[in-house]
């Protein structure tokens, strides 16, 4: 049984309902705490409104219910949390704002990295259940966020930043409470999504919604009412999408196992297009238990009031301000560019101000390589993110030199996007297969399978089509741009507010 294989850190107290529905306990252990959280999230917003309760108390309570969760899934390894979060606030108050951010970002992902390899290499190597370590990515990315946005706000003048970073700069120290609550509160403390600091606390203290009742041309919007909107009906619709997904995870999921297209000598031998068919249903079938799990972690954020986003042209509020992914956008990506800005959206926005906007050099690779860092230290996640670097360069040349060939007509717009999202599915599913088996010895038989075509169809369009720099782009675009607003900085949600979710085409 599942239940065997995995061992599990936290609560045993749910273990006949692992074994009745025969999945691994930590795994139940999750599901259970996150529904949980989403009751808890409808109390919170109810009971503890910032009309009826301090910001003092909503730091309490979401902080403690976080540490509960916390334990409940993973035991003492939940320690973790609070030893990271400790030491780096410990730097932030002692050390200089003028290299804070730098130690902060060095020992956040380095006591993440030792704690990955802990658990990789001693205990449990290939474990693909809940682990500790998936809460302290997502603490990781708080943290490092908070403190260049900490630096930047206390250290350069608002005429240095660029739009966005003027919008997430925090011009005062947090408290230890305030800082415990943003890395640890029971909303994402098991699965996420990352989020800026002013956006929660501006949640926690109820100012979320006014700036928001604004259109973007700064008239008031006569459809909407200036009372905290409702996230009923979003819940409720991301919650149906939660149980569609799960569905259809464990109804084929197992049907499709990546495995068989590399170690089955039947699947091996079938013609290249039955191999290739087989390969897109297998990644198929495994992205509904992501699209359940950041599905659902949204929904309790919503449900908790958080997540506002302003409101649509007809008047109905839209809650997709943390939002990780767009399902719809993801499986029919005609880019591999469209596709990661669709697929884990806060961790490519993290990247993205961590890393993309402030490397120097070669940003493209740099990100890619951090992002391998932080996923963990299986050799399949540095296969398949330097396989990412080829591909992202060599979709940029192609859409860069070729594209609008196809613009003269729509017709030929048609044939081009069929065209692209047969290319994009075809590279996503060859570029993740290192990710789903982790191993270098089957990651390296598949490609060989496939001759590397891709890799070296990559490397030759990189070489023989030109792409601009990226100071040529951003000084082309910002030239074209009617208010001189830097092309980093427009809207990821196309939110009425912020300059906060953004996201640069190339992350």
């Amino acid at each position: 049984m599942a239940t065997e294989t995995t061992s599990c850190t936290g609560s045993t107290l749910l273990q006949p309902i692992s074994e009745m529905v025969d999945l691994p306990l930590d795994q139940v252990n999750f599901v259970v705490c996150q529904l949980f959280a989403l009751l808890t999230a409808c109390w919170f917003r109810l009971y503890l409104h910032p009309s009826k309760t301090s910001p003092f108390i909503r730091h309490v309570v979401a902080t403690l219910l976080g540490f509960y969760l916390a334990l409940f899934c993973f035991g003492w390894y939940a320690l973790h949390f609070l030893v990271q979060s400790g030491l780096t606030y410990g730097i932030m108050i002692f050390t200089g704002v003028e290299h804070m951010h730098r130690y902060c970002f060095v020992v956040a992902l380095g006591y993440l990295t030792l704690c990955q390899i802990t658990r990789v290499y001693v205990f449990d190597y290939g474990m693909y259940s809940a682990d500790f370590t998936g809460p302290m990515m997502v603490i990781t990315q708080k943290i490092t966020s908070l403190a260049f946005e900490i630096h930047d706000g206390l250290t350069k003048k608002m005429e240095h930043l660029k739009p966005s970073q003027k919008y997430l700069a925090v011009r005062k120290m947090p408290s230890l409470l305030e800082y415990l609550s943003y890395n640890c509160n029971f909303l994402g403390i098991l699965a996420g999504p990352t989020c800026s600091y002013n956006d929660y606390i501006a949640f926690i203290e109820g100012t979320g919604y006014q700036h928001k009742h604004l259109e973007s041309n700064g008239k008031e919007n006569g459809k909407c009412k200036q009372s905290d909107p409702s996230p009923k009906r979003d819940v409720i619709l991301k919650l149906g999408t939660c149980a569609l997904c799960l569905m259809v995870y464990l109804t084929f999921h197992r049907i499709c196992p990546v495995d068989r297209v590399i170690e089955d000598p039947y699947f091996t031998s079938q013609p290249f297009l039955m191999r290739v068919l087989y390969l897109y249903l297998s990644m198929l079938s495994l992205r509904p238990k992501y699209y359940f799990v950041w599905t659902l972690a949204d929904a309790i954020n919503n449900a908790a009031g958080f997540g506002f986003n302003g409101y649509n042209k007809d008047g109905s509020p839209k809650w997709d301000l943390i939002s990780n992914l767009r399902i719809l956008d993801i499986e029919f990506a005609t880019s591999f560019k469209m596709f990661i800005d669709n697929w884990n959206i806060q961790t490519a926005l993290w990247l993205k101000r961590v890393c993309y906007e402030r490397c120097p050099y070669h940003p493209t690779a740099a990100t890619f390589l951090l992002s391998a860092m932080w996923h963990g230290v299986y050799p399949g996640y540095y296969l398949t993110f330097i396989s990412g670097i080829f591909m992202t360069l060599a979709a940029r040349a192609v859409r860069h030199n070729v594209r609008q060939h196809f613009l003269g007509s729509s017709t030929h717009k048609h044939i081009y996007d069929v065209i692209t999202w047969v290319s994009t599915q075809i590279a996503i599913c060859y570029t993740v297969v290192p990710f789903v088996v982790l191993a270098v010895g089957p990651s390296l038989r598949f490609y060989w399978s496939w001759y590397f075509c891709l890799h070296l169809a990559c490397v030759l369009l990189v070489l023989a089509l030109p792409v601009k720099s990226r100071s040529s782009r951003e000084k082309t675009q910002e030239q074209q741009s009617p208010a001189h607003i830097h092309p980093a900085d427009q809207s990821v949600h196309s939110s009425t507010d912020s300059n906060c979710n953004q996201k640069e085409k190339s992350t």
